[in-house]
């Protein structure tokens, strides 16, 4: 192809989803060879002088970021690229780091005016002491992805606070939010465009007792169904939401807005918007592939629209 590419795929990473990570990467290299550019894998490990020396020696045109999770996606390696002048795909720094820290996040979207649940940062000691909220409610790391380390509170219980404060290992500080419930709903954007809604229900039986770390990841652990089935309004609600959270943290490229919809009860629905995520995964499982598809859009095609966008935007 006469606009192929040098492009670096930067995946493993040493968060916690660096599993995930190689498996989007290592997807990414397959597909981007396929769309004809010269597409090289690279292990973003711990020692930082060894990786800027790989970036040096690969000379890339663009780099296809694939890395998940902290230091991945909070606009830690952003800087390293801003800084060595190298374009990479997805969001920079300020809306990378913005959206990894849920705390300033949601007082983002609350300055926007979009639905958020009802929450409070606590230290997380303070857990073991008292409910900070109503039963139910959810706690989560302020710094995590792919619902690592959230766990669902329901019923008010000493015991089952302080197991969660006894295995907690993601800093002082946790983000505590009202329980939503009903389905979860996501949807990917591309640029200014929402692509479609999918409806995802972990598998009956499988032991999720919500779309957690398994049930995004293993294969069976879920059902994705889209465009999902629900209210014309509310979708289109959902749709436009979506665009407006990635413009107002700043986002480029693709990001996925994930979603709980609240349609329990005889009242109207309600849709509360939980996160952006501003490096979507790319395995086989994940939902922002599934829904450009959906859309006319190949895998291939969607890794290098990334591409050209980064090359275009940064």
């Amino acid at each position: 192809m006469s606009n192929s590419k040098r492009v670096t795929v930067l995946m493993g990473g040493i968060s916690s989803e660096r599993e995930v990570s190689l498996d989007s990467g290592n997807n990414v290299v397959e597909a981007l060879r396929a769309f004809g550019h010269n597409a090289t894998p690279l292990d973003a490990g711990a020692d930082l002088g060894a990786l800027v020396a790989q970036l040096k020696e690969q000379k890339p045109d663009v780099v296809f970021n694939a890395l998940h999770g902290r230091f991945g996606e909070d606009g830690c390696i952003q800087g390293i690229l801003e800084w060595m002048h190298l374009p990479y795909t997805h969001s920079g720094v300020r809306a990378s780091a913005t959206a990894m820290d849920k705390a300033a996040a949601r007082a983002v979207f609350l300055t926007a005016g979009l639905p958020v649940a009802q929450g409070t940062v606590i230290a997380i000691e303070e857990l073991s002491k008292a409910d900070p909220l109503p039963v139910p409610y959810v706690v989560k790391p302020l710094s995590e992805g792919s619902s690592v380390g959230v766990s669902i509170v329901r019923t008010s219980s000493a015991s089952v606070r302080q197991s969660i404060v006894d295995a907690w290992h993601y800093g002082p500080q946790a983000l505590v939010e009202e329980f939503i419930p009903g389905r979860e709903i996501t949807v990917g954007v591309m640029a200014d465009r929402a692509l479609t809604i999918t409806d995802i229900t972990p598998t009956p039986g499988a032991g999720h007792d919500f779309y957690d770390y398994a049930a995004k990841y293993t294969a069976g652990g879920s059902a994705h169904v889209l465009p999902a089935q629900i209210d014309p309004d509310i979708a289109q609600h959902a749709l436009r939401i979506a665009v407006a959270a990635h413009e107002a943290l700043g986002c480029a490229g693709a990001s996925r807005s994930d979603f709980r919809l609240d349609d329990t009860g005889t009242g109207p629905a309600r849709l509360v918007l939980l996160e952006v995520n501003t490096q979507p995964g790319m395995t086989k499982t994940s939902l922002l592939p599934e829904q450009a598809a959906y859309c006319g859009i190949s895998y291939p095609e969607l890794c290098g629209w990334l591409v050209e966008q980064a090359l275009t935007t940064k």
